[in-house]
């Protein structure tokens, strides 16, 4: 698992370069996980969730209070989230989250920028069958072993823990994502370099040439749309 580790830092990093853009779908997740619930994350489990991400990516605390406070006010917005699935170049696949206040608008921004870029929109499903909705941890450390003995012991179900560059890298299942933390946390670990329920792929393909740059093309475009939350795709990246 170490190259979706690899893929998984290599688009943080370039999430981080962009402060701003991702500010800004952080302060709507919040506030449309404040709004499906108690706008309290002590008892909001959703909106503790995207709070926990939003500090891996060191987001601001002003801009997640603000949030909350829109969410506690008169904020009326109503969000919804949907899944599009497609392929792009050369047989890779492309899962694209969004969080939208009008679907029609974000369904025509999805499905053209598939269009026009090389790849294709499918129907629901047309992917996602090939990849695992998996919960994972990294944080800085060297002995995966003792971190595995530790969560099994916490009769908590990973499945993998390794280390790689100086991180100790927790694959689990997505519905342990808090039971982890939590385990986590109570072994000392303060700080995630990623805390993160993502979509990883069964297998991994590689792209050369113009079907890479091609690629790379659709998911900067699809990544630019600001709807867009999460894209999720099986292409191996350097």
């Amino acid at each position: 698992m170490g190259r979706k580790w690899a893929n998984i830092v290599a688009k943080k990093t370039a999430k981080d370069a962009n402060n701003s853009r991702i500010y800004a779908k952080f302060g709507i997740e919040i506030y449309a996980a404040a709004k499906s619930g108690e706008p309290d994350p002590h008892s909001n489990q959703k909106l503790r969730f995207v709070i926990e991400r939003a500090k891996t990516y060191n987001v601001p605390k002003h801009i997640i209070d603000r949030a909350i406070d829109k969410a506690k006010g008169s904020g009326d917005e109503t969000y919804t989230e949907n899944r599009y699935e497609g392929f792009g170049p050369n047989g890779s696949m492309i899962i694209v989250d969004t969080l939208t206040n009008n679907v029609n608008r974000t369904a025509s921004d999805v499905r053209a920028a598939y269009g026009k870029n090389g790849g294709n929109m499918g129907v629901s499903g047309a992917v996602s069958y090939l990849f695992d909705n998996t919960a994972i941890f990294g944080f800085a450390g060297e002995d995966a072993d003792a971190y595995l003995e530790y969560l099994m012991e916490e009769d908590i179900d990973v499945r993998d823990v390794v280390e790689e560059e100086g991180q100790i890298i927790v694959y689990g299942e997505s519905t342990e994502f808090h039971n982890i933390q939590e385990a986590l946390k109570s072994k000392g670990i303060t700080e995630f370099s990623v805390a993160e329920i993502q979509m990883l792929p069964q297998s991994e393909i590689t792209l050369t040439g113009d079907d890479l740059a091609q690629f790379e093309k659709l998911i900067d475009v699809l990544d630019e749309l600001d709807d867009v939350q999460h894209i999720f795709h099986n292409v191996e990246l350097d």
